[in-house]
């Protein structure tokens, strides 16, 4: 449980980064910071990952709190030392967590890292979308140190 803070730093930048785009910016802007590699770009997506649309925004929010609960049982029954496998459960529930309350909120998740080359770009997403992708590559580590005992060289 000691890293439980991951979740609470990732639900606090994901919130704050959020709020200072949607107060600076109007939706559908973009503002280049990296010439065309990287740009601001405020969008809002009622879908799912890469602005899929399973369903409204109630399934979302469905999926969304089973998929938290899992993470939750998960954690609470990972054995002592998998620090690996621990912080990728914290970045998943944190990053969970900022988007359900931007459905909640808004009826969508704010996005706004724009990353591609000319016209050829990435789907638009924020720091929630990144913490569950870095969290879950993280878990899937963790997983293959499961197996070998406890992962103390990390």
């Amino acid at each position: 449980m000691r890293s439980l803070w991951i979740s609470g730093v990732v639900l606090v930048l994901d919130q704050v980064s959020k709020r200072m785009v949607m107060e600076s910016m109007v939706l559908g802007d973009s503002i280049p910071v990296l010439g065309s590699f990287f740009r601001l770009t405020y969008i809002q997506n009622p879908g799912a990952v890469f602005g899929l649309r399973l369903g409204g925004n109630v399934a979302h929010l469905v999926f969304a709190g089973a998929a938290m609960i899992i993470v939750a049982v998960m954690w609470l029954r990972l054995p002592p030392g998998q620090r690996v496998a621990s912080a990728g459960l914290a970045l998943v529930l944190g990053g969970a967590v900022g988007n359900v309350i931007d459905r909640i909120r808004f009826g969508a998740v704010v996005d706004f890292l724009d990353f591609g080359l000319g016209s050829v770009r990435w789907w638009v997403f924020n720091v929630a979308d990144a913490s569950v992708t870095v969290g879950a590559g993280l878990l899937i580590l963790g997983c293959g140190i499961l197996k070998g005992g406890k992962d103390e060289a990390v």
